[in-house]
């Protein structure tokens, strides 16, 4: 099993470049970090987790940034967004981000998605909710149109964007009909998630990875409904805290990565619980 992690970086705790050098040094597969641009204080959303929310979401880092960093200081480590909340984005811009990390770290880029919880964050970059799905999906169609070898128009319901000149392409090749860095889907299980899956992703970042035994069946029906190739879906169990039991299970699964969650540390916490989760490597 392969073994990713994930962490709130914020302006309080370990830095992105020390983090990056640790986990390369120590054999984990990757790095993931998520996105919250701002948390507004008048906030009805209840945090999905229950009780009240955490500090480290109104001071996260942008996550390309810090990815940045990541990718200046190590050669093989794997860099990803979890989740890039796309429809907060000017996909235009977003797909340049994209292309040239995926481009300056060698291909070491995955696109994690999503479509957000925080009402009011959303709503304060422009963002009708109930609308917010089809948006990201009609986004990712743009930005697909950007990153083909040829230019390509693309005129959606959304937003379109001229035949153009879009430089650097990122450099992981198409699989299939997906053009663009690995592209992995965070959300519960259910119909319209996993035909947003097998539409124009690579796989499922399933929160938790709890459940999977019921919905991953479900999942790879629609996977194959939508004539995509069975042995190149990928689920990714994301922010999950490591046992040998549970890792054992996803591998029953078929599951070959996991993300664990770190906490929103200082280097020492930080560094002892990746001590911690050295046993899984």
């Amino acid at each position: 099993m392969r073994i990713a992690v994930t962490i709130f970086l914020t302006d309080e705790t370990i830095t992105p470049t020390r983090l990056a050098r640790e986990l390369e040094d120590r054999g984990f597969v990757g790095l993931y970090l998520p996105e919250h641009t701002h948390i507004p204080v008048e906030r009805t959303t209840p945090y999905p987790a229950g009780g009240e929310l955490p500090r480290e979401y109104g001071r996260t880092f942008d996550p390309f940034v810090a990815l940045g960093q990541a990718a200046a200081v190590t050669e093989r480590l794997g860099l990803g967004t979890g989740i890039t909340l796309v429809a907060q984005h000017d996909p235009i811009v977003l797909a340049k981000q994209v292309a040239t990390l995926d481009h300056l770290s060698g291909g070491r880029f995955t696109l994690g998605l999503g479509f957000g919880w925080n009402v009011e964050e959303a709503a304060d970059h422009g963002v009708r909710w109930s609308t917010r799905r089809e948006l990201v999906r009609d986004r990712m169609a743009l930005m697909r149109a950007l990153w083909s070898e040829e230019p390509v128009a693309y005129d959606g319901e959304f937003g379109g964007v001229r035949a153009s000149h879009a430089y650097p392409k990122p450099v992981q090749k198409p699989r299939g009909p997906i053009v663009g860095p690995r592209t992995l889907v965070g959300g519960a299980a259910g119909p319209k998630l996993f035909s947003h899956i097998s539409e124009y992703a690579d796989g499922w970042l399933p929160i938790g990875g709890r459940g999977l035994g019921e919905s991953l069946p479900v999942l790879r029906a629609a996977w194959a409904d939508a004539g995509r190739d069975p042995q190149a879906l990928q689920v990714v169990p994301y922010a999950v805290h490591p046992t040998p039991g549970k890792l054992a299970r996803y591998a029953d699964l078929g599951i070959e990565e996991a993300v664990a969650q770190l906490p929103p540390a200082g280097e020492a916490e930080v560094l002892k619980t990746l001590d911690g989760l050295a046993a899984h490597l």
